[in-house]
C-alpha cells in the first residue's frame, strides 16, 4: 500500500471513530455553548470527538502536525510537511437541533496539498472518502454532474455569514436564484461539496474566507470527482484564498459571477 492510500484508509478509519463517539450524543440532551457569536454553537461532543479523531491518527502518526476546530490545536494549514485537518461535527448547528445532515471531516495534507479525505455522516449513512484513485461515496466512484444549462443548475450558498455580513448572504441568495434553475443550503459544508463532487449539486459559491477544517476535504474531493474550485476572483483555491466557488466546471464563470454579485452589490 502506498503511502496516500494508507492515509485514505487512515483518514476513514479516523473520521469513522470520531463519528461515533458524535453519534452517541446526536439527538441526546446536549449542553451548547457559543463560541465566537450566537450562531457558532460548540458542544462537548465536538470536542471528545476531535480528540478520538487525534488519537487514532496518533496511533499511526504521532509526529505530524494536527489542524482542528476546537480546543488548542493549529488553526492554519503548515506550509511544509505532513498535516492532519480534522472538523469533528462539521454541521454543528444541525447537529444540535436534530438534523442528520452533519458529518466528521478528515483531511490529510503534505506540503499545504490534500493527498487524502474522509468525510463520515453516520445519521446519513455515508461516508465519502477521496484519495490519488478518484473519489468516493460508499464505495462508488464519484463524479460530477454533466449538467451544461445553468439555468437547469442546482447550487448551494455555503459557509455562513456573520450578522453584519447579512447583506452579502442575502446578495449571494439573490444572485443564485436569479441565475440557476434552483438552490439549496444544508448548513454543513464537507457535505455540501461532497454533494458537487457527486453530482447531487451543481455548484456551490461564498464570498468569505473559510476555516480549513471547513474546506479541503471537500474541496479535495470536488477535485477528485472532475470538478473546478477557485477563489473569488477565479484563481486556484489555496487554503489562503477569499471565497470558494465549486462547481462541475462546464460553466464554472457563471458560479463564479453568483459570487462576485454579491461583491459588487456590497461595493467590495
Amino acid at each position: 500500500m502506498t503511502d496516500e492510500a494508507s492515509r485514505v484508509e487512515l483518514a476513514e478509519r479516523a473520521a469513522s471513530a470520531g463519528s461515533e463517539i458524535a453519534a452517541e450524543e446526536f439527538r441526546a440532551d446536549l449542553a451548547v455553548e457559543t463560541k465566537s457569536n450566537k450562531t457558532d454553537v460548540v458542544t462537548e461532543a465536538d470536542r471528545r470527538s476531535q480528540r478520538r479523531v487525534i488519537e487514532v491518527i496518533r496511533e499511526e502518526h504521532p509526529d505530524d502536525a494536527v489542524v482542528g476546530e476546537e480546543d488548542d490545536e493549529l488553526k492554519e494549514v503548515p506550509p511544509e510537511g505532513n498535516a492532519w485537518i480534522i472538523d469533528p461535527i462539521d454541521g454543528t448547528n444541525n447537529f444540535v437541533r436534530g438534523i442528520p445532515i452533519w458529518t466528521t471531516s478528515v483531511a490529510a495534507v503534505r506540503d499545504g496539498e490534500a493527498v487524502a479525505a474522509a468525510n463520515v455522516c453516520p445519521a446519513l449513512r455515508d461516508t465519502y472518502t477521496a484519495g490519488p484513485d478518484g473519489a468516493f461515496l460508499n464505495g462508488d466512484r464519484l463524479a460530477v454532474s454533466e449538467c451544461t444549462d445553468p439555468e437547469t443548475f442546482t447550487v448551494a450558498p455555503t459557509i455562513w455569514w456573520d450578522f453584519d455580513r447579512r447583506d452579502e448572504y442575502a446578495a449571494t441568495v439573490r444572485s443564485i436564484v436569479e441565475r440557476f434553475g434552483d438552490m439549496r443550503r444544508f448548513g454543513c459544508a464537507q457535505i455540501v461539496l461532497g454533494m458537487v463532487a457527486s453530482g447531487a449539486l451543481d455548484g456551490t459559491v461564498t464570498n468569505v474566507v473559510p476555516n480549513p477544517w471547513d474546506t479541503v476535504a471537500g474541496v479535495y474531493m470536488v477535485r477528485r470527482a472532475g470538478g473546478t474550485v477557485t477563489d473569488i476572483h477565479g484563481e486556484l483555491w489555496t487554503t489562503e484564498s477569499r471565497g470558494l466557488v465549486a462547481s462541475n466546471g462546464t460553466a464554472h464563470d457563471e458560479v463564479l459571477a453568483a459570487a462576485r454579485a454579491a461583491e459588487a452589490h456590497c461595493g467590495k
